[in-house]
């Protein structure tokens, strides 16, 4: 039976090159720039290509209480949207967080607390990063305070009051307590507002330490825990799966999910499954942004990475999946997307929750919809069967990561239901312009394809039966 992980495992061995290094920047206020204030095994982690990390036993001893997480072949679903092989389900959704967020709150709440800091403050989007970290507070006797974008917590209000249970302070971003919300600055990128607005706050508190859950390379590697148990699952359930796949916001669920299987395939001289980044289409970074050095966040003075962005300042349009409404991708997925190694196929929110329903009906479980953006895509390659894309090979089997549950999100699957939600493109001249003084980093390996269709049951008027119908989802490889 599988056990929790004991070490999380890195796969920065296996990438065949170093990540680009973070460029400092400078602050127009003072000359100055954000300095990272992370406990050393934080900096280790995101910097040693060290394969193995032994997982603290008080971080070990929290995990027993929510993993293993739930492994399953998915057979009703595979039904559903007509998928020619196996679906196999990886659902993080069951912790008080209601997503994988909380496997780096812990650790790093635990790694902050032994370096002394007494209050962790940070940005959340759609608000399970800052449940988990409000959590991961409580269990290790420290202060703190969210930054929630506010047109979210204004439709999930409840997440608000989850956090506040936690002993969290909650604050409606933009806010009026910092400089870079006063200053208006990146007001149409809401999580990257937050995010600085988190920045700035914790530089100013004393014994506070800024807190992210997602894009870091440490943040990625707490998560192989979900990749490394749904590998142990597999071998015992008698699984195989030649695609992974997990949808990105920053990327820690799918960089949790897929990279593992990148590490044990380059460790043993195979070749790795397909790993599929499924993005909103409203925030189209993998798949129509550049790779070039883009600001982390709305302050201008944190540290620049190298990512697949559609620029720090451009006006995300609104949707119901916070958490996929970030700028950049994670560096680490983004070197590997850069390098040809892990794919991208960009959904729209109404698939998305097509997608959700279907699983929700079929399943008995309610995805959030960041995890719908996942299913749409695993949906998609289950049913191109005889395929994997072009490489030659019959396609065995899919794995996808449900990383949150959706009870917080019942007000976008009514709009879903009652056929009142709609998708926004994005505005090709805004992309253009957003990444117009950003310096592309060479040629990627990866080649874009045309787009496909894929059918899903999706929600007609109130008060009908929904029907199927078909359903864009743009791939590309």
């Amino acid at each position: 039976m599988t056990d929790v992980p004991r070490q999380w495992r890195s796969v920065l061995p296996h990438l065949g090159q170093p990540l680009p290094a973070d460029r400092t920047q400078h602050s127009a206020g003072d000359g100055g720039s954000v300095q990272a204030n992370l406990p050393m095994e934080l900096v280790r982690q995101n910097v040693q290509s060290r394969e193995y990390w032994d997982i603290p036993a008080e971080v070990a001893d929290a995990y027993r209480r929510f993993r293993p997480t739930p492994l399953w072949r998915a057979r009703t679903f595979e039904k559903a949207v007509g998928a020619r092989v196996p679906i196999w389900v990886k659902y993080e959704g069951g912790n008080i967080s209601g997503s994988h967020k909380l496997n780096t709150a812990l650790a790093q709440a635990y790694y902050y607390h032994r370096a002394g800091v007494r209050e962790l403050v940070t940005g959340t989007g759609a608000g399970q990063w800052g449940t988990a970290l409000a959590a991961a507070c409580a269990r290790f006797g420290m202060r703190c305070t969210v930054f929630m974008v506010g047109g979210s917590l204004e439709r999930k209000p409840y997440r608000g009051v989850l956090m506040r249970m936690l002993g969290a302070r909650v604050i409606s971003s933009p806010s009026t307590l910092t400089e870079v919300a006063r200053s208006g600055r990146s007001a149409g990128n809401s999580l990257s507002l937050a995010i600085g607005e988190a920045v700035e706050y914790a530089a100013r508190t004393d014994g506070a330490a800024f807190c992210i859950g997602s894009g870091e390379t440490y943040s990625i590697l707490h998560q192989s825990v979900i990749g490394l148990e749904a590998i142990d699952q597999l071998a015992e359930q008698g699984g195989e799966v030649d695609a992974v796949v997990g949808c990105v916001g920053a990327g820690s669920n799918f960089g949790g999910i897929a990279l593992p299987f990148h590490a044990l395939a380059a460790a043993g001289g195979t070749e790795p499954p397909a790993l599929i980044a499924a993005e909103s289409s409203a925030t189209p970074k993998l798949t129509r942004g550049v790779y070039a050095y883009d600001r982390t966040d709305a302050t201008g003075s944190s540290p620049l990475e190298a990512m697949y962005t559609i620029g720090s300042e451009y006006a995300i349009p609104d949707s119901h999946s916070a958490g996929l409404r970030y700028h950049g991708a994670a560096k680490l997925i983004s070197a590997m997307r850069h390098a040809g190694q892990v794919s991208a196929t960009a959904v729209d929110q109404v698939a998305a929750l097509a997608a959700g329903r279907a699983f929700t009906t079929a399943e008995m479980t309610l995805p959030a919809p960041e995890s719908g953006h996942a299913l749409a895509a695993a949906a998609r390659a289950a049913g191109d069967g005889d395929t994997d894309g072009g490489a030659g090979r019959a396609r065995t089997g899919v794995l996808v990561c449900v990383s949150g549950h959706g009870y917080l999100d019942l007000g976008a699957y009514q709009q879903f239901l009652e056929g009142e939600l709609t998708d926004r493109a994005p505005d090709p001249a805004a992309l253009t312009d957003a990444v117009a003084g950003l310096a592309p980093l060479g040629t990627p390996v990866h080649t874009d394809t045309a787009s496909d269709r894929t059918t899903l049951p999706r929600a007609g008027t109130a008060g009908r039966q929904p029907t199927g119908s078909p359903v864009g989802l743009k791939e590309v490889r």
